[in-house]
C-alpha cells in the first residue's frame, strides 16, 4: 500500500478517517485548507474543531442511539472518541468536551503519526485519479462546492446551522441561578452539578419570548433561504412557532428544583453547560440564534442570572450544505460517477459531531480495504453505523432527503418487544443488545476479496 490515501478536510469526519486509515498502514495526505484559507465559523487551524455545541451528547449507550454510536466507535479505534473521552467535562449524563484542548489532543495525534502528511493547500477540483476522500463538511468552500455541483448535475441541498453563545461563568448571578443536572443526572457530584440553571417566572418567560420576538435578526444572503434542520433551530424559529415551545424544548423547567427556593417551581428554565475544563466558559443550551449581536445581549440579559452576562462568544448561523446522498453515493460512500472518490461527514447528510465522525471512520476503513484489493462486508443495518450509512444511501427518499442524526427509528424494527412509551426501556436496551453483537461481528470479521 504505497499510493497514499488523500482527505481533504480536517474537521471531525476528516480527522477520524486520516486515523483509521494512517493506523492500519495506508499513506494518508491529509488536505486541510485552514488557517491558510478561514472560514466564517472556525477560528483556529485544528484539527477536529468544534465550531457550535461542545457536546457529543448523551453518552447513555443501553438507551440511546448516541451512546451507542459513541460505544461502537470506541470499539474500532476511534481517536476522535478517545480524545473526547480523555478532555471530558461533568454533563450529567451527556459527554461533553474541553472543545480547545480535545482539537489540540486530535491535532497532536495527527501531525506526529509517520504515516500522515498535511498539506494546508486548498483543494478546488475532483480528481479523475487516486483514491480519495472528501470530508469537507457543511462548510465546503465555494470553488469545491461548484466542482461537486458540475460533476452531480444538481443543485446542492442546504440547510442552516446555528451557533449558540458561550458566557463567562464569573459573570453569573449564583444568588439566582443554581447547579444542577435534570433529574440530579450522573454517577459523580460534578456530573449532577454539571449545568447552571436560571429560572423564569410565567411573566418573565413571557416578557422573554415578547423580546424574543421584537429582536432584529441578521438578513440571510443572496440566494439563501432559511430551511434550518430542526435539530438545531434558531431559538426565535422556535418561539415563532408558539410561545409555549421553549418551554416544551431548551427551557422546559422538569427535573430540576431551584437551590435558592426549593418549594417555588419555575415556570421556565434556561440551562447553561459547561464548556471548557477550567469551568470558566459556559454555553447556553439549545439558544443557537441569528438574532443581531446587539439584540442578542440586550435579550439574553433579561434572562434571571445573566442579567450581568459577560459573552465569550456571541451567537451566529451559517449555511450547511450537503449532498442528496442517496441519489449520489453508493453503499460504500463512493460518488457514483467517479468511484476513486468517497464522501464522509456531514456533507453526505448526517447531522451532529459523533455521526460524521463515524461516517470518516467507515470511510477509513473502506479505503484501507479497497488499497489491498479486497472488500469490507456491509455494516449492518442493526448497527448504529450500519443505520446511520444505510439512511443515507438508500434508506432516504432521495427527493424528500434532509439531515439526520442518528436515533432508533433509523434501525431495523425488532421482535417479540413491546411498543409505545411503557416498553421504550426494554425497546430500546434490545436496539443496544443487537447491535453491539452486531458490531462487534463486523469488526471481527475477514476482509474479502471482490467479486
Amino acid at each position: 500500500m504505497t499510493k497514499p490515501l488523500h482527505i481533504v478536510g480536517g474537521g471531525m469526519a476528516g480527522s477520524e478517517a486520516a486515523w483509521q486509515a494512517a493506523e492500519a498502514g495506508l499513506p494518508v495526505v491529509l488536505h486541510e485548507m485552514r488557517p491558510k484559507v478561514g472560514t466564517f465559523a472556525h477560528q483556529t487551524g485544528n484539527f477536529g474543531e468544534m465550531v457550535c455545541s461542545n457536546s457529543f451528547r448523551s453518552d447513555d449507550d443501553e438507551q440511546n442511539a448516541v451512546g451507542l454510536l459513541h460505544w461502537e466507535m470506541r470499539q474500532a479505534g476511534s481517536l476522535v472518541m478517545a480524545s473526547a473521552d480523555k478532555h471530558r467535562l461533568p454533563a450529567g449524563g451527556a459527554l461533553a468536551v474541553d472543545r480547545e484542548a480535545f482539537a489540540q489532543e486530535i491535532t497532536d495525534h495527527l501531525r506526529a503519526h509517520p504515516l500522515i502528511s498535511v498539506s494546508d493547500e486548498e483543494v478546488t477540483e475532483l480528481p479523475s485519479e487516486g483514491q480519495w476522500i472528501f470530508a469537507t463538511g457543511p462548510l465546503t468552500s465555494p470553488a469545491l462546492a461548484q466542482a461537486i455541483q458540475a460533476e452531480t448535475g444538481a443543485e446542492s441541498l442546504a440547510f442552516f446551522d446555528a451557533i449558540a453563545p458561550i458566557v463567562h461563568a464569573h459573570s453569573i448571578d449564583m444568588d439566582v441561578a443554581w447547579r444542577q443536572s435534570r433529574y440530579d443526572k450522573g454517577e459523580t457530584e460534578d456530573e449532577r452539578t454539571a449545568y447552571i440553571n436560571c429560572p423564569m417566572t410565567k411573566d418573565q418567560y413571557e416578557a422573554f419570548i415578547d423580546a424574543l420576538l421584537a429582536a432584529e435578526t441578521t438578513p440571510f444572503r443572496e440566494g439563501e433561504a432559511a430551511g434550518y434542520f430542526d435539530g438545531c433551530l434558531p431559538i426565535e424559529v422556535m418561539a415563532e412557532r408558539g410561545r409555549e415551545t421553549l418551554r416544551f424544548g431548551p427551557m422546559k423547567p422538569i427535573g430540576l428544583t431551584n437551590a435558592h427556593k426549593p418549594d417555588e417551581k419555575a415556570y421556565a428554565v434556561v440551562q447553561l453547560r459547561r464548556d471548557n475544563a477550567l469551568g470558566t466558559l459556559y454555553n447556553i443550551v439549545g439558544f443557537q440564534t441569528k438574532m443581531k449581536y446587539g439584540a442578542q445581549k440586550a435579550v439574553f440579559q433579561t434572562i434571571p442570572g445573566l442579567q450581568e452576562a459577560e459573552f465569550a462568544r456571541l451567537g451566529g448561523i451559517h449555511r450547511n450544505s450537503f449532498l442528496n446522498s442517496p441519489r449520489l453515493l453508493d453503499g460504500a460512500l463512493r460518488l457514483r460517477s467517479r468511484p476513486n472518490i468517497r464522501f464522509a461527514g456531514q456533507v453526505t447528510g448526517v447531522e451532529g459531531y459523533v455521526e460524521s465522525a463515524s461516517m470518516g471512520l467507515l470511510a477509513g476503513r473502506l479505503a484501507v480495504a479497497e488499497a489491498q484489493g479486497q472488500e469490507l462486508p456491509a455494516v449492518p443495518a442493526e448497527t448504529a453505523i450500519g443505520a446511520l450509512v444505510t439512511h443515507i444511501t438508500g434508506g432516504a427518499d432521495a427527493k424528500t432527503f434532509q439531515p439526520m442524526n442518528v436515533n432508533f427509528g433509523l434501525f431495523p424494527p425488532l421482535e417479540d418487544v413491546r411498543g409505545g412509551r411503557r416498553g421504550r426501556k426494554e425497546r430500546y436496551k434490545g436496539y443496544t443488545d443487537r447491535a453491539k453483537q452486531a458490531w462487534t461481528n463486523w469488526l471481527e470479521q475477514k476482509v474479502k476479496e471482490p467479486a
